[in-house]
């Protein structure tokens, strides 16, 4: 048996196979994606859009699946990760952040001219 097929035993299940429609017919209405069951990446994508979503019922439908479906429960990465607009920032360093806030507290040490003369 394919490790896909084996992976995803659980859309064989009715009332789970039924949630997975309603939230690609969600996702088709909102984004015009249309998903499909034999998508090697169904769950990610679901998710996906799941997280974009302004749709509070496609929200509630995919966390009654995840709830119902243990294996779709896998700790994300970027749910540590902060947003901006709906997509994923890197952090900064924190070493980069406390030498720029060294620099903003000590006075500049540029000369700056102004037509000509030494200013400050």
């Amino acid at each position: 048996m394919n490790t896909a097929t084996s992976e995803r035993s659980w859309l064989f299940d009715p009332a789970l196979l039924k949630l997975v429609h309603q939230c690609r017919r969600l996702i088709q209405s909102e984004f015009g994606v249309k998903l499909h069951l034999n998508e090697a990446n169904l769950e990610e994508k679901l998710a996906e859009y799941a997280a974009k979503t302004r749709s509070r019922h496609l929200v509630h439908t995919w966390e009654v699946l995840k709830q119902r479906v243990p294996e779709l429960e896998a700790p994300d990465e970027d749910e540590t990760l902060k947003t901006y607009r709906g997509q994923p920032i890197a952090e900064e360093p924190a070493q980069k952040r406390a030498s720029e806030e060294e620099d903003a507290s000590r006075p500049r040490h540029n000369k700056v001219i102004y037509r000509g003369r030494v200013v400050g």
